[in-house]
């Protein structure tokens, strides 16, 4: 029977503490991590930390595709009382060809509860200005969309409007094959609060 995706969170969790806690080393860490600027900065130890905890993570995402094991897990958002569950990549994990189905299943759901939280504020996407923008645009950049996330705080609803590989979504060099639009709507101009 193959471990669940809980069961996987809780062994990486296990095997990332055992790493900084010195219990796992990687002998051969110093040959592949070739900037000695860094290494004298960092040391051979903590190198060698990261790179036992990394070839492990990666053991568990091959585990995963192996077996299909999904890397989402399901969060509750709540604003105003009301609440959203849906799903999310787990950070640690990875996204099997069905987490990306579920994923766009789940598109509708997050934006709805947008529309009807966000009526009364004001909309920004946000990146390194942040642009006002009008429900039609956020509209159409939805349509692009293949699922949606959703954040927030005590007042303000963050968006996210993303494409392409769940893994890479996220960062700046999978753009244009992957992506997600941010997109905030607050009162005024959405707080400074990384989300």
């Amino acid at each position: 029977m193959a471990y669940t995706t809980q069961q996987l969170i809780s062994i990486l969790d296990r095997e990332m503490q055992a790493g900084w806690q010195g219990k796992r080393i990687l002998l051969s860490a110093k040959e592949r991590f070739n900037d000695p600027v860094l290494s004298l900065v960092l040391g051979h130890d903590k190198i060698s930390k990261v790179y036992a905890y990394r070839e492990f993570r990666e053991q568990i995402h091959h585990y995963q595709h192996q077996y299909k094991v999904s890397g989402l897990i399901w969060r509750t958002c709540k604003f105003k009382e009301e609440s959203l569950f849906y799903p999310e990549l787990h950070n640690q994990l990875a996204a099997i060809p069905e987490d990306k189905e579920i994923l766009q299943g789940s598109k509708e759901s997050v934006l709805r509860f947008w529309r009807q939280h966000s009526q009364d504020l004001k909309l920004w996407l946000l990146g390194k200005e942040q642009q006002r923008m009008t429900v039609e645009m956020v509209e159409e950049l939805a349509k692009e969309a293949e699922w949606a996330e959703m954040d927030t705080t005590l007042n303000e609803l963050y968006l996210g409007l993303c494409w392409g590989n769940p893994q890479e979504c996220r960062y700046q060099w999978a753009m244009p094959e992957s992506g997600c639009r941010r997109i905030a709507a607050a009162p005024n101009e959405p707080s400074t609060i990384k989300i």
